[in-house]
């Protein structure tokens, strides 16, 4: 693994948690480490880890752990990545399978060295789930594919659950935290999922806390509304390291249940609001509730 996380001594209370990892949590982490998969929950510093491992929900980092872009807010290596692992596919679907995992999320590096971006990978993993892992729910959390509607299709023909891709954050923000990456082109991923397969549910996520104001806050949620997408997160930015982009706030508990009202008064089907959440925090539940306001059957096969 190439990261380090920092914690902060003086993070106000609501951002202390207390890691509590239990037989369970230990034995899994211990598996993924011995299939030599990586997971974001580790690459990315997620504070979570323990308790999703414990609740049925881990995310997967496929594509390697070596990114071909350097957003200043990302704990993940910036360095040439490597070829592909050809076997990894089935060694995700394995992992699920011994973890006994209800929810999935598949993610990865972004590949701009790849012809595809990494779609026709996504699509492998995704097939190699669902051939033996018949009730696991499956969500992608994908990069913007430099917004190529040839790759999005190759991922949702797959029949992901989930279509999952990371705002991050407001669009005056983009040059300085995601200088590689475009606001615009990241809107257009949830249209373009919309137009493939009407019925798949799309997902995004924001981080607050980078000097954004309130009015582009509220402008970034309704931006991700017209375009498409289904299931919101709102959480907390954290720093991984001094290098990295500074907090420049820490967002109260109120704040983001205010958050959250005005997502969901705007009309999102399932919002997910809190100073630790991240894009796989209670995964299942929301997608549940997504499912239940689309009025979809919350019991029906995954494919």
């Amino acid at each position: 693994m190439s990261t380090s996380c920092s914690v902060k001594k003086d993070r106000p209370s609501w951002l202390k948690k207390r890691i509590i990892s239990g037989e369970k949590y230990k034995t899994l982490h211990q598996q993924i480490l011995q299939k030599g998969l990586n997971t974001v929950c580790t690459e990315a510093c997620c504070p979570n880890q323990a308790e999703c491992y414990s609740n049925g929900t881990a995310t997967f980092l496929i594509l390697g752990d070596q990114c071909t872009r350097n957003c200043r807010f990302c704990a993940i290596s910036h360095e040439r990545p490597c070829r592909p692992d050809p076997d990894e596919p089935e060694k995700v679907a394995g992992a699920i399978k011994f973890m006994g995992l209800e929810y999935a999320v598949i993610t990865s590096v972004t590949r701009d060295d790849l012809p595809d971006g990494g779609a026709g990978h996504f699509s492998e993993v995704i097939e190699q789930i669902r051939k033996i892992n018949f009730k696991t729910r499956v969500e992608v959390l994908v990069p913007d594919f430099n917004g190529d509607k040839t790759s999005v299709e190759t991922v949702t023909k797959a029949i992901p659950d989930v279509f999952n891709h990371n705002i991050e954050t407001v669009p005056r923000l983009y040059p300085e935290v995601r200088a590689q990456a475009d606001y615009t082109r990241s809107l257009s991923l949830f249209g373009m999922v919309k137009s493939l397969a009407a019925d798949m549910i799309t997902k995004s996520g924001i981080m607050l806390g980078l000097g954004e104001t309130e009015t582009e806050i509220e402008q970034t949620l309704l931006d991700l509304f017209n375009s498409k997408c289904d299931i919101l997160t709102i959480g907390q930015y954290l720093a991984p390291s001094d290098k990295h982009y500074p907090i420049i706030q820490y967002i109260t508990p109120e704040k983001f249940k205010k958050w959250e009202k005005v997502a969901l008064d705007m009309g999102f089907s399932a919002v997910t609001s809190g100073p630790f959440v991240r894009s796989s925090y209670h995964a299942l539940e929301t997608f549940e509730t997504a499912r239940l306001n689309l009025k979809q059957d919350p019991i029906s096969s995954p494919i």
